[in-house]
């Protein structure tokens, strides 16, 4: 079972975090207004189990619980048709697959979400740089989210472990857009000059950032109103993770929405494949492809509302905390600015129950 209290911040950038060191786990976020330097909003995660872990790290580790060569990489599907029952995958690399279950989670780009009748990820018209500082010494840092906002600016500084930084710079789409995507030491050049009124230690983080451990990416999202209407599944097909519902990183649940995207689906798909089939049952493909289409309507029905949430409070959050508008910029920094924080940790605490399997299959008991 997913903690209640997990809330997973999925680093996008190029190093490899080294998997000796301890992720950091944080005691409480802090948000400053970048404007006046003063604190806006101090929040305590108290129980809630909150680190840092990057996407590269998670996935080798998700990896290296399978069995040798159940993974296929560089392997994109192109395109897909029907195969009886079946469904038959076209790779890029002209090569075809047929499988009984196809699952979608290649992605904002996704070609199975497309098949589905998605459109693609619309823009929030804002973009994120971010960075990933290793240091041979100590950081120094304490476990804490350091959050700024003002000048129509939304950035942080997260520590990962006791040598390693993650910092994240969101900002509106403008005219220099094209030339800061791929120019890193640009990139670099505008986070600094727009840091506003913080800390010299701050900006030294920036500062210290390696030009090849900066990237920059548009912020990109699913609208709430395409989950609602759209098909997240369809016949033995469906989506899931940001094939199913990109949204902002404005809360940190992404990567989080798609682990618990993996236990619904895969808690519904055990009902399609019994334990125990009698002759007859395996002889019914029919009656199998009836059962996974079912079971994948129950995952969509039971994923919809929860996504709907997280993807409509990740946009609300990132609007709010990055405006500059003199209405907003008062009700954030003087108002709104605990319950905007608070907003991650009541997204974070949320229980999408256990993943049954066979009691001889666990290594401790149940």
């Amino acid at each position: 079972m997913l903690g209640r209290h997990l809330m997973l911040l999925v680093l996008e950038t190029c190093s490899v975090l080294s998997t000796a060191a301890s992720p950091v786990k944080w005691f409480r976020i802090i948000v400053t207004s970048a404007t006046s330097g003063l604190p806006t909003a101090e929040l305590s995660y108290g129980n809630h189990e909150v680190r840092c872990v990057k996407r590269r790290v998670l996935l080798e580790t998700l990896a290296n619980e399978l069995p040798t060569n159940t993974i296929r990489f560089s392997s994109k599907v192109v395109s897909l048709e029907k195969s009886g029952y079946l469904k038959l995958l076209h790779l890029a690399d002209g090569s075809t697959l047929k499988t009984k279950v196809l699952i979608g989670c290649e992605g904002i780009k996704s070609t199975v979400a497309g098949w589905l009748g998605f459109n693609k990820p619309s823009f929030a018209k804002r973009f994120a740089i971010r960075g990933y500082v290793h240091l041979k010494e100590n950081h120094g840092l304490k476990p804490v989210f350091l959050q700024f906002t003002g000048h129509g600016y939304r950035y942080g500084i997260i520590p990962c472990d006791s040598t390693a930084i993650y910092w994240f710079f969101t900002f509106f789409s403008s005219d220099q857009d094209d030339e800061l995507k791929d120019n890193p030491m640009k990139m670099k050049e505008y986070v600094l000059n727009n840091l506003g009124q913080v800390e010299d230690h701050i900006k030294a983080i920036i500062e210290k950032t390696e030009m090849e451990d900066i990237i920059c990416s548009p912020i990109t999202f699913r609208p709430p109103w395409e989950i609602l209407w759209g098909d997240i599944s369809k016949e033995n097909v469906c989506v899931a993770g940001d094939a199913f519902h990109p949204m902002t990183p404005d809360i940190g649940q992404g990567a989080c929405a798609t682990l618990e995207d993996t236990i619904v689906l895969a808690r519904c798909l055990a009902e399609a494949f019994p334990m125990s089939r009698s002759e007859e049952q395996e002889k019914s493909e029919r009656e199998e492809y009836r059962r996974i289409e079912t079971s994948l309507k129950k995952y969509a029905k039971d994923r919809k509302w929860r996504c709907i949430d997280l993807v409509t409070t990740a946009y609300f959050v990132g609007s709010m905390q990055q405006s500059d508008g003199k209405l907003v910029k008062f009700l954030r920094d003087k108002v709104l600015a605990p319950f905007l924080a608070s907003l991650l940790l009541k997204k974070a605490d949320f229980d999408c129950g256990r993943l049954r399997i066979h009691d001889s299959d666990l290594p401790y008991p149940p």
